[in-house]
């Protein structure tokens, strides 16, 4: 029986968490589906057989990133990054348009992300530049 856990397949699978190389903050995977709805002029890109990840660290100028240590900078996204802007306008839920303030000052709002997120009836894996879940953003603020 072969081991799945052999070096061989330990090197191609994804690892879970990799450091940006500009803040160094530990950053977790993100789909090459998620980056090509956010990158400007991403035709321009070779994307080729790496892993990329998503930098959450507010005060980075990193966006995406590579495990050869390529980068994408908030510069070359067409979204703005909620968690990396001082701005309230900034939107937290990308699904349905739920800005930084409108989350603080309108808890119906939060509520009525929750119910579509439970109905599935969310786009967070596109969506949210981060690939993930766009209420775990909720928290943080209120």
């Amino acid at each position: 029986m072969s081991d799945c856990c052999s070096s061989h397949c330990q090197e191609k699978s994804k690892p879970l968490k990799q450091d940006c190389p500009l803040c160094k903050h530990q950053s977790l995977p993100v789909t090459l589906k998620t980056m090509l709805h956010h990158i400007i002029k991403v035709w321009d890109y070779s994307f080729d057989d790496k892993h990329y990840y998503f930098c959450c660290e507010a005060g980075c100028d990193v966006v995406y990133f590579s495990d050869d240590g390529s980068v994408i900078n908030k510069k070359k996204v067409r979204t703005q990054i909620g968690i990396k802007e001082k701005s309230e306008d900034v939107l937290i839920c990308y699904c349905f348009g739920v800005s930084k303030v409108e989350a603080c000052s309108n808890k119906t709002a939060k509520e009525f992300v929750i119910k579509q997120t439970k109905e599935s009836i969310c786009s967070c894996d596109t969506a949210n530049p981060s690939g993930r879940c766009c209420l775990k953003d909720f928290p943080k603020l209120l």
